[in-house]
């Protein structure tokens, strides 16, 4: 019988599920990814009985003999389409784009003030 699980956080942060006894106590405290991992890694009972049942009508199928005959090629089937309304292709007139060009300024070049180099001591 499954147990009922209560989850905490640790003061790290991780999420804990703990089990309690009949007396409250926690008789079992797992980190929450290892008991997810074991839950995982563990089959049901009903998972165990599905897999039990679906063997044995495997097993209990009888064994059909086919007769030979021969075989016919299949018709191909033709299934009405919906008419769809096609679009009529409409012609763009040409326009002629006038060519922009930015406008370039030049930059006049500021001189500096000169100033005299210190000598170094």
């Amino acid at each position: 019988m499954a147990r009922k699980r209560t989850t905490h956080r640790s003061s790290a942060g991780n999420k804990l599920y703990a089990v309690r006894d009949a007396d409250g106590q926690f008789k079992d405290i797992q980190s929450y990814a290892r008991a997810h991992q074991a839950d995982m890694a563990r089959s049901s009972q009903a998972e165990t009985a599905t897999a039990a049942e679906g063997a044995k009508r495997r097993t209990t199928k009888k064994k059909v003999t086919k007769k030979k005959t021969a075989k016919r090629k299949a018709a191909k089937r033709t299934t009405a389409k919906p008419k769809v309304a096609k679009r009529k292709a409409t012609k763009r007139k040409a326009t002629k784009r006038k060519a922009t060009r930015r406008k370039v300024t030049k930059r006049k070049a500021t001189k500096r003030k000169a100033t005299k180099k210190r000598a170094r001591r």
